[in-house]
């Protein structure tokens, strides 16, 4: 079934065209990598798709759900399941991460017409997810992501993702500046985390994440549009080949 259907997509900012035609569609289940140079439109999907409204859709639909996504305020885009983890998490100070939590949680659970979670049950859930990214409880008390390095900050997004069970998750260049241990406790926690009924949205410059997530389609996006798909192997001719393959391919 499909999660996400992205037609003839359009975006711009401050009148200047960044997308200029994605087609795309991910089904539950699935797992999509999204490569390119930069400059190209890989964060901006990401950003269009989550509800930044510095982006402005000029053509084209989103349907998420069955619903038009792009009629939907961004507080409504994420209680519906939509979560991204960003390139360059923001620090919150003063808001330590378990509070920060149980807002986002009962956020949630209001949207859904539920009750706020119970001190019991939330607390068991904390201890549940932070296994999943190695997060210690000196992490979890402090203020998000303040004074957290690169790998702590990334582990903390995979753990409030953990938290929250999003139905479509986008990690916006996740593995930038981590080292190889904290890629393997991020992407361990994200292959953890999905199921059959979800999907994740992996935009990447490299090859070696997808050894650790491995995708069932890979897009390459090019001067804001989707210009070749397919399977694992294509990120392994692109690591091999370059960019330059790419614009040959084009005929450019």
């Amino acid at each position: 079934m499909a999660l996400l259907e992205i037609k003839d997509l359009h975006a711009s900012i401050d009148d200047k065209e960044i997308l200029k035609g994605v087609n795309l569609t991910i089904n539950e289940g699935e797992i999509h990598a999204i490569m390119g140079p930069n400059g190209n439109g890989k964060s901006t999907l990401a950003a269009v798709i989550a509800g930044n409204e510095k982006f402005k859709v000029t053509q084209g639909s989103i349907t998420y759900k069955g619903k038009d996504l792009l009629a939907m305020p961004i507080e409504d885009r994420a209680c519906e399941g939509i979560f991204i983890g960003f390139q360059y998490p923001v620090e919150i100070p003063g808001v330590s991460i378990t509070n920060f939590m149980k807002t986002a949680i009962n956020e949630q659970r209001k949207y859904k017409g539920l009750d706020p979670i119970s001190p019991k049950d939330f607390l068991a859930l904390m201890k549940e997810k932070e296994q999943i990214v190695e997060l210690g409880d000196k992490l979890k008390n402090r203020s998000v992501n303040e004074g957290f390095s690169g790998g702590e900050k990334k582990r903390n997004e995979i753990f409030q993702m953990a938290m929250l069970q999003p139905s479509l998750s986008i990690l916006d260049e996740t593995d930038s500046g981590l080292d190889i241990d904290a890629l393997r406790i991020v992407a361990t926690g994200v292959n953890k985390i999905h199921t059959k009924d979800d999907a994740v949205m992996v935009i990447t410059h490299y090859q070696r994440l997808l050894d650790y997530i491995v995708p069932d389609i890979v897009h390459i996006l090019y001067e804001g549009r989707i210009v070749k798909s397919g399977d694992k192997e294509l990120a392994k001719v692109l690591e091999e080949k370059g960019y330059d393959w790419i614009r040959k391919e084009l005929g450019e």
